[in-house]
């Protein structure tokens, strides 16, 4: 994962990784429970995602965390399957994204793991997440097809490319 397939440079070196970061609005507690207290588990989910994460606590004065991913595009999709469970108020998904919380803080994930979360049905009854997420998200790849998120309604989404 840490490594293109094809060309086995370092995901850091590729310039694909930057094209589109991930950019999004989250609420401070929301902040605290996925990246933990001071951020304590900032870099080790950024060391086992294979992804640069900037947090901007001071950017908007309602509170919330401006939170800007950049890496290898399945790897930025991961993580924000992630984030949309843990942010749900649906016990199952919650669960579901405490259980990937703790995976990428513990080991670095695998391209199992990545196509996994990619496979998972979608889930449309949970607009909870709305209110703690938000902001503009575009994961795009050199030929990219329109996509709607289904199931993590918490994101305003204005362009989503997979």
């Amino acid at each position: 994962m840490g490594t293109s397939a094809l060309s086995k440079k370092p995901w850091w070196t590729l310039p694909e990784n930057f094209h589109a970061p991930m950019v999004f609005h989250m609420e401070e507690d929301q902040e605290e429970l996925i990246f933990g207290h001071g951020d304590t588990y900032l870099h080790c989910i950024e060391v086992h995602s294979h992804t640069l994460i900037q947090l901007e606590s001071w950017f908007t004065a309602t509170g919330q965390t401006r939170v800007t991913v950049v890496g290898p595009h399945r790897a930025r999709q991961w993580l924000l399957h992630m984030f949309c469970c843990v942010g749900s108020q649906d016990s199952c998904r919650h669960d579901q994204g405490l259980e990937m919380l703790e995976h990428v803080r513990s080991q670095s994930l695998t391209n199992y793991d990545l196509v996994a979360s990619i496979s998972v049905p979608p889930y449309t009854g949970d607009l909870s997440f709305a209110s703690r997420i938000s902001g503009i998200i575009c994961l795009s790849v050199p030929q990219p097809s329109p996509y709607q998120v289904i199931g993590c309604s918490g994101f305003h989404l204005s362009s989503l490319y997979l």
